[in-house]
Formats: C-alpha cells, structure tokens, sequence
C-alpha cells in the first residue's frame, strides 16, 4: 500500500489525491489519510508537535516521517519528539510545509513508506 499523493496546498487548504476532504492540517500515511486536529492532543504552536499527534502515523509502519511546520514555520517540533521517532526507527524530516510536502511526496512517488504531519497555516 502506497502513500497518498498531497495534490494540492494553499494557505489553510490542503487536498490528499483520492480524497475528497479538504483538509487544514492533515496526516497521511500508506493507504490513508485524515484531519489533524490538534485538539485531540492539547497541540499548540509552543511546545508543539507532541508524540501523541504522530502516535496513529507511526502504527501504520512508516519508516519515514515528514512534518510540515507551517508556512512561517510557527509550529515548534521539540527534540523529546523527534527523540522518539527515532527510538521507533523512524526517519525524520522537519521542514517548513510547502518544502515538507515536496519532499514527503518525492519520497511517496519513490515508494517509501513515508508518513506525514502537517500544518498549512502560520
């Protein structure tokens, strides 16, 4: 099972080839993909991207994950989070969104098992 193609990305818009939800900020993972809000985890800009939100990327067996902090990079990713991707196993990429979803769907078109985050505001 592939990773989904990110078709599109505005400010506050994004679109997962195969999906007709627009999303704000989405995951994605090999076979799927949905909304992340950020509420489910108490996620805010400072501290940032927590454990928890990639929790359900991770279950799905990704070996690389890429997260998008924004299009000014206002989300902060704290090393603890990138700590336990890699005590997963995990591949981190952290970029600012508009270059993390260029790179996640590099990776996605080379067939890696690439996950994703990402924030398509501030």
């Amino acid at each position: 099972m592939s990773s989904p193609e990110i078709a599109s990305l505005s400010w506050g818009q994004m679109k997962v080839k195969g999906c007709s939800t627009t999303y704000k900020d989405c995951k994605v993972w090999p076979g799927g993909s949905r909304t992340w809000d950020w509420r489910e985890t108490g996620t805010n800009h400072s501290p940032g991207v927590q454990p928890a939100d990639l929790e359900e990327v991770v279950k799905k067996g990704v070996k690389t994950m890429v997260i998008g902090r924004g299009m000014s990079e206002a989300l902060q990713v704290p090393a603890s989070t990138v700590d336990y991707l890699k005590k997963n196993g995990i591949d981190v990429v952290v970029l600012q969104t508009e270059k993390a979803v260029a790179e996640y769907n590099a990776l996605a078109a080379q067939g890696v098992r690439v996950g994703g985050v990402f924030h398509s505001t501030c």
